[in-house]
């Protein structure tokens, strides 16, 4: 098991996800966690299909291919207002998914 609890990397990496997007190095000396940890940790998030913007990218239209088509994947059944509110804890708008 690694150092550092499920809980506490899902808390941590959610500060670098939308609608936060922080910054690796500055998450990574508040929170006291080497940067190349968290990169690893964002590297796995985009393996196992959550939507991670690349490292300087802040906006979903320079996310990869990959980030994109999770996106879409993850919303297809939604309705709008389901849409709205997955949108609204992405930091996205409902536009930039269709």
């Amino acid at each position: 098991m690694g150092r550092y609890s499920e809980e506490r990397r899902t808390a941590v990496l959610s500060k670098l996800l939308p609608p936060y997007n922080g910054v690796v190095s500055q998450v990574a000396r508040e929170e006291g966690v080497c940067t190349a940890t968290l990169y690893n940790w964002l590297k796995s998030a985009r393996k196992r299909g959550i939507a991670v913007p690349g490292s300087r990218k802040k906006t979903a239209e320079d996310w990869s291919g990959e980030a994109k088509l999770a996106v879409v994947l993850e919303t297809a059944s939604l309705n709008a207002e389901e849409l709205s509110r997955y949108c609204r804890g992405k930091g996205l708008y409902p536009e930039q998914i269709v």
